[in-house]
């Protein structure tokens, strides 16, 4: 999703961030790693939706652009696109990120704040704790799919993707960023075949502007079977609009804040609905 203070879920889109960081946290994180033993490599549990966060070694780190990287983890999971896992560094914080893929399990975290850049720094080897996955994730329904993502939503549209790719059927894909740097996994769509589409605001790459301004005359002249949509607040408002004005329903993943994962806190409220249980992807339905 777009680029985000760190208050939410994502491949580093609304990574919520607001704990208190700084050398000792990061210290306190590495003495609880020197006498704690990883869990083996293989497929978790359900056990790890609990409230007890089963620490994992990073397998390999993935350099996606200048400030953006790929935890890939030494376990697979069963997860759906869409659907956001809890990680924890002992004496730092415990954040939520949406699944980049589940086998292996990975995540793309942008460093925009000290979760974060602490999640950067934990190298090849070294441990991160995760429970989950959490939340409602996307449904493919349909033989025709546009996936329209901003910023860091392009992580969890991409495990769609990659789906979507096994299926079979239509897929388009519009990705936008502010600049070409800002750019995600641009790559990893193009080998999932199909059409993308590349938009960035100040037209140093592709089309320039938003990415309503390229969804909007698709919808019109070559409408989907479904929308599906992972960005910023206002991006998923304006997506909404369109593809119910054209009569395609839609599949949007919201940011919020969230801190149990579980439906307890309340923190994650948005329309009266929890996303952590309810969401994060909501489902609309275009009006009679």
């Amino acid at each position: 999703m777009s680029s985000p203070a760190e208050q939410g879920h994502g491949a580093g889109r609304g990574l919520g961030d607001s704990g208190a960081a700084g050398d000792g946290g990061v210290a306190s994180r590495r003495e609880q790693q020197a006498v704690v033993t990883p869990a083996a490599a293989g497929r978790l549990e359900a056990s790890t939706r609990s409230g007890i966060p089963r620490p994992l070694q990073v397998r390999d780190v993935i350099v996606e652009n200048e400030r953006t990287v790929t935890l890939r983890l030494n376990a697979s999971i069963s997860s759906e696109p869409g659907q956001f896992a809890m990680l924890w560094l002992p004496g730092l914080d415990e954040k939520p990120l949406s699944v980049l893929d589940d086998d292996p399990l990975s995540f793309t975290v942008a460093a925009v704040g000290p979760f974060s850049r602490a999640l950067h720094r934990v190298p090849p080897g070294g441990l991160v704790w995760f429970r989950g996955p959490f939340g409602r994730g996307f449904e493919i329904r349909g033989a025709d799919h546009l996936l329209v993502a901003g910023g860091y939503g392009a992580a969890p549209l991409l495990f769609l993707a990659r789906r979507l790719k096994a299926s079979g059927g239509r897929l388009r894909a519009v990705i936008g960023a502010r600049t070409h740097r800002d750019l995600l996994l641009v790559d990893a769509f193009e080998a999932c075949g199909g059409e993308v589409h590349l938009v960035t605001e100040d037209g140093s790459r592709g089309s320039k502007g938003l990415v309503t301004d390229v969804v909007a005359p698709m919808l019109d002249a070559d409408a989907p079977d479904t929308l599906y949509g992972c960005g910023p607040g206002g991006m998923l408002n304006a997506l909404q609009q369109l593809a119910g004005g054209s009569g395609v329903p839609s599949q949007l993943c919201w940011e919020k804040y969230m801190r149990c994962g579980i439906g307890v806190c309340g923190s994650c409220e948005h329309e009266g609905m929890l996303l952590c249980t309810e969401g994060p992807v909501l489902f609309h339905e275009p009006p009679e």
